[in-house]
């Protein structure tokens, strides 16, 4: 029996029920939310703006710290001040803009990554016809599929669940809205949607984490043929690219590959994709490449000449 669509606004439980800690929670969690975007924004200016990071993987790398602002900022600046509310609420109409922007930015850093992997691919295996290959109309083509591919799958997502019936209750057990919390308020049977939202989800991690780790895998078999410099030099392009995949795909294959729980720890979990990763990758790309560095030691050093004039 179909039931009256009555419920406007969704109750969120937080992470901890605890004042005590979420106020500790939002002292550790704002620091890092204002170092995600100035990290990753300093990444897109200084790659925008820097003569020598024109090459492919700058300019993926670019539009990766541009996508990782998005990311965190439709989750984050939420949670944080929720963390501070005694009742933590959000419209129905909010919490499915909340999840239709979680899963367009999430699976556009999953398409770049892709993308990422291709072009070291490319680099390393067939460094004569890189330039030729890689050029700046394909680099555009595969950032605009990235961002397109991430549209058309948090579009199937909303769709399937925007003719769902929510009658009550409306307390979700999660700290911002996503697909599997939101079902289990439906006052229907979300079997078929639970699995058409899994399936959506699952397929692209699982088919986009193999070509990666397919990729890899081609790469290291072709430096087997190099010295033991030009391994080095090889491997310390891909390393920052495959730590920041570790880091994503892990727990994200972790929460959306198995049978939906409400554990504290699961949350945990989402804390460390949705919260520390984007923050940690700006980190890991700068820390590893000598070439980031110098140009934003360039970059700040025009910043200073120019105030001083």
């Amino acid at each position: 029996m179909a039931c009256a669509n009555n419920v406007t606004e969704l109750i969120i439980t937080g992470l901890f029920r605890d004042p005590e800690v979420q106020r500790v929670c939002f002292v550790l969690f704002l620091p890092v939310y204002l170092a995600t975007v100035v990290g990753n924004g300093l990444i897109v200016v200084t790659v925008s703006v820097s003569k020598s990071l024109h090459s492919p993987m700058y300019f993926f790398l670019g539009y990766l710290s541009l996508v990782e602002i998005c990311y965190s900022s439709t989750v984050v600046p939420k949670f944080i001040t929720d963390l501070l509310a005694k009742v933590k609420t959000i419209s129905l109409k909010g919490c499915l803009a909340q999840i239709f922007f979680f899963h367009f930015f999430g699976v556009t850093e999953i398409l770049l990554l892709v993308v990422m992997a291709y072009d070291r691919y490319v680099a390393i295996c067939k460094p004569l016809h890189y330039m030729n290959i890689m050029s700046r109309q394909l680099c555009h083509m595969l950032v605009a599929g990235s961002w397109l591919g991430g549209f058309i799958h948090s579009m199937m997502q909303v769709l399937v669940t925007v003719p769902l019936p929510f009658c009550g209750p409306n307390v979700m057990d999660h700290y911002f809205c996503d697909l599997q919390p939101l079902f289990k308020l439906a006052c229907t049977d979300t079997f078929v949607e639970g699995v058409t939202v899994l399936a959506n989800s699952g397929l692209i991690a699982l088919c986009s984490f193999l070509i990666l780790v397919s990729s890899y895998i081609v790469i290291l078999l072709n430096l087997r043929k190099r010295s033991a410099e030009g391994r080095r030099k090889a491997l310390s392009t891909c390393a920052s690219h495959i730590t920041v995949v570790i880091l994503f795909f892990g727990p994200a294959i972790f929460l959306y590959m198995r049978p939906s729980s409400t554990f504290t720890g699961d949350k945990l979990v989402a804390v460390f994709y949705t919260v520390i990763t984007p923050m940690l990758n700006p980190i890991i790309y700068t820390l590893r490449n000598a070439e980031v560095k110098v140009a934003m030691r360039k970059l700040w050093a025009r910043k200073e000449n120019s105030g001083m004039e």
